[in-house]
């Protein structure tokens, strides 16, 4: 393979160096013919139309256009400008006279289109087999499936011969094949990015997906996206910040051990705990939750509204041309004419009843664990059995658009198989920004090769926030810090960790007591006469910042507190009055050293000396 690395920082790096798009276009049609698989591409720009895109693109501009000279593939339910869409079924293919809103904004940022790519058809499947073309190899195995729906997608980024893809997710779409190809399967909260100009699978959960060799190349494609479209009656505002540091001790829920499900896999199970002990050694703090729920919501996506949906999305097709579809795909939302308005209105009661009783659990924690599948199979064995193996690979994806979570799914090594592993990290609407960051660094402490490619993992640049400066600094010193019990308050406000600091040595730090929740005082003294303490800075918006002061209870204020790298802030400062039976802890440096090291009295004692 062409020793041009296609990872965006790579690709640009090489562009400032003088390397001209003419030489990625050769490079792109060189990958395809050695890849040799048919059933990658449906359809392919010609390099002549390529060419003339990226002349249009003018000089090499990196800060106007982030995605300057880059080659994306894009599945072929989503619509592209003179090339056909077929959404997997010849029979159906139209020629859009313009961009899915998704496509437009991605070649604004300067990326280019290399062509359209395979897909389960109508989107409606896991596996990556569901197709009248030809199947996609998979990139790491070719005796697995690729993964579906984006089989496509995923294939092509995996081989490097796009930077990323294209896919849709709304059973998991975007995650499944990203795990089977050893890359990064970004699915951002829905409505996050416009599905204008995409061809609905269930309308009221389709999300547009983005497979990238690294988190940081994905997240870089879901900022230039990322836009509410009057177009799209579902889209809506979603932050789309820069990365910055994650909190160093973020909650991560993980399903019980007794809930866990890999289907006799003990490869993947395996595989599924080093993952969860490298999350400790990044710091993570792991919570154990009970999943029948979420399994059950996840149960509910091939039953009633769900399906009576993916029937609605083509019904006019289906009735004229049922014998054109393929069989499996005919026979799963052919189900839904059996399907009554009131077996709709169940599936969105039992919905929504098992919204209300999750809600609570999603927010108890920073973000979710789970293994992107709980299984890989085989072709043979999908063929065999093409139902149960798929729904099987949904486990741990079904549930997570119905229940309005964001998710990225990254390779974390390899099985003992030498199969590639895999986990997804998930959290609530919103928090896509938090399951990158986090992704990033757990993606790299897998030591892997990107994809296919052998490429190895490019180094890893400090992440640099771009907070908006109407945010408020506020420093936090004890309950409120990351992992303690109090930081959900602050993430529900839309908080923002932006570091991890110390005060200057005019501190003293204590334990309070008859407190329901252990929290410390902070007081100021002379200087001189305290300590540095631990602390973290977060941001808040100036309405978050003032309901969350209004709501601090006493003896605890806000006053401005100052910080060793000679800034200040406004944050947690104790009144004196209610230091009676306090416990001066300042010797311990910090309220988390204080309950690390404490031991089973979280009130403690104060350290000897």
């Amino acid at each position: 393979m062409s020793e041009i690395r296609f990872d965006i920082g790579s690709l640009h790096a090489a562009y400032a160096s003088g390397m001209s798009v003419a030489t990625v276009v050769e490079t792109v049609f060189q990958r395809i013919a050695e890849a040799d698989d048919p059933g990658i591409f449906i359809h392919l720009a010609s390099k002549a139309e390529m060419l003339a895109e990226a002349e249009a693109l003018g000089g090499f501009d990196p800060v106007a256009k982030p995605l300057w000279g880059v080659p994306f593939a894009v599945k072929d339910n989503i619509d592209v400008a003179g090339m056909p869409t077929t959404a997997g079924c010849a029979e159906y293919a139209y020629l859009p006279t313009k961009d899915a809103t998704v496509v437009a904004h991605l070649r604004a940022a300067g990326a280019l289109v290399v062509g359209k790519t395979n897909l389960d058809q109508f989107a409606t499947g896991l596996v990556g087999v569901r197709t009248p073309y030809p199947i996609p190899r998979n990139a790491i195995d070719p005796k697995l499936v690729p993964g579906g729906s984006s089989c496509g997608s995923a294939v092509a980024t995996a081989r490097g011969i796009v930077s990323f893809a294209l896919g849709t997710d709304t059973a998991g779409s975007g995650r499944i094949p990203a795990g089977l190809n050893n890359i990064v399967g970004l699915k951002p909260t829905v409505g996050a990015l416009s599905a204008a100009g995409v061809v609905p699978a269930c309308r009221t959960l389709d999300c547009v997906s983005v497979f990238a060799l690294t988190v940081d190349d994905a997240y870089s494609v879901f900022r230039a996206a990322a836009a509410k479209d009057d177009a799209d009656p579902y889209s809506r505002v979603i932050a789309a910040p820069s990365l910055g540091p994650r909190p160093p001790v973020p909650s991560v829920g993980i399903p019980a051990k007794t809930d866990r499900q890999f289907f006799g896999d003990a490869a993947m199970q395996a595989g599924f705990e080093t993952a969860l002990r490298t999350l400790e050694q990044l710091g993570c703090r792991l919570v154990e939750i009970p999943f029948g729920d979420f399994y059950a919501t996840a149960n509910l996506l091939y039953e009633g509204a769900w399906v009576a949906e993916r029937y609605a999305a083509i019904a006019d097709f289906m009735e004229a041309n049922e014998a054109a579809m393929h069989p499996v795909t005919r026979t799963i939302i052919g189900g839904a004419r059996k399907l009554s308005a009131t077996d709709a209105f169940k599936g969105f009661y039992a919905l929504q009843a098992y919204k209300a009783g999750l809600a609570p659990v999603i927010a108890s924690v920073d973000l979710f664990c789970v293994p992107t599948a709980p299984t890989h199979y085989s072709l043979a064995a999908v063929l065999a059995d093409p139902i149960v193996t798929n729904s099987r690979l949904g486990t741990y994806t079904n549930f997570v658009n119905l229940l309005d979570m964001c998710g990225i799914a990254v390779p974390t090594g390899k099985r003992d198989d030498g199969l590639p592993m895999s986990v997804t990290l998930l959290a609530a609407a919103g928090k896509d920004a938090l399951t990158a960051a986090l992704g990033s660094e757990l993606h790299a402490a897998g030591g892997l090769g990107l994809g296919a490619t052998g490429w190895p993992m490019p180094a890893s640049s400090a992440k640099t926030p771009d907070f908006d400066d109407a945010m408020i600094e506020l420093v936090v010193v004890g309950a409120h810090l990351s992992g303690m019990p109090l930081n959900g308050q602050l993430c529900a406000l839309g908080g923002r960790m932006s570091r991890i600091a110390k005060t200057v040595a005019s501190y003293q730090l204590y334990a309070l007591a008859g407190q329901s929740v252990p929290k410390p005082g902070l007081v100021r003294v002379a200087d001189g006469n305290g300590a540095a303490i631990d602390v973290e800075v977060w941001r808040l918006s100036a309405d978050a910042f003032g309901r969350f002061v209004a709501a601090i209870p006493p003896p605890l204020g806000i006053g401005t507190i100052e910080l060793d790298d000679g800034t200040s802030a406004k944050g947690f400062l104790v009144e004196t009055a209610g230091l009676s039976q306090a416990i001066d802890i300042s010797a311990y440096g910090g309220w988390r050293s204080f309950i690390a090291k404490a031991g089973g009295n979280r009130l403690g004692t104060a350290p000897a000396g």
